[in-house]
């Protein structure tokens, strides 16, 4: 199925922040675009939530009168390659701080995750990365990425690796945030 090219594919319809995926950031054929990217249904199977939002003129699922419906159950209670811990969570944040602020505040934490992934990544962070910036607030990734980023750039990628990855977990546990994929 084709769709219509999303103007902004970093938060899909249905409230993920794709950005912020592990297959968004690989590169290969096996690269995500985002949602309704350039080649999204190439690498995609038919999205139920993405057709019925583009049905109705609808950029994200939360703008429907019928938000939450029935395409929700159990949209939470696992995870793929993105984290779908805080899909609602950040549907209501857009909602209320408008889209032109959620996208600010995404934009930043793709930023940040890229240079991680570019600077800190030892081979098996990546998705533990992803998920870190995904769940955790921005502020609180910008302390840690401040503290990262002061590490001499000499010191070898694993040793910036566990740090971050130390660093990401304290500020995670003062938040109560688990950073594993949820295994459906």
């Amino acid at each position: 199925m084709e769709y219509k090219l999303r103007e902004y594919p970093l938060f899909s319809a249905c409230g993920l922040n794709c950005g912020l995926c592990p297959r968004y950031h690989t590169v290969g054929t096996s690269r995500c675009p985002g949602c309704a990217g350039e080649g999204f249904s190439e690498v995609h199977p038919p999205c139920g939530m993405l057709s019925c939002c583009q049905r109705k003129g609808l950029e994200y699922c939360f703008e429907c009168g019928e938000f939450p419906c029935k395409k929700y159950n159990d949209a939470d209670s696992g995870d793929s390659f993105i984290t779908q811990k805080n899909q609602f969570i950040d549907m209501e944040k857009a909602k209320q701080i408008g889209m032109e602020a959620y996208k600010a505040e995404l934009d930043a934490k793709v930023k940040i995750l890229t240079w991680l992934l570019a600077n800190c990544n030892d081979g098996r962070r990546k998705s533990f990365f992803c998920v870190a910036v995904n769940l955790l607030e921005l502020q609180d990734i910008q302390v840690v990425f401040e503290k990262i980023v002061a590490i001499e750039a000499e010191t070898p990628v694993k040793e910036k690796a566990k740090t971050s990855a130390i660093m990401f977990e304290e500020i995670a546990e003062k938040r109560n945030v688990s950073l594993k994929l949820r295994r459906g």
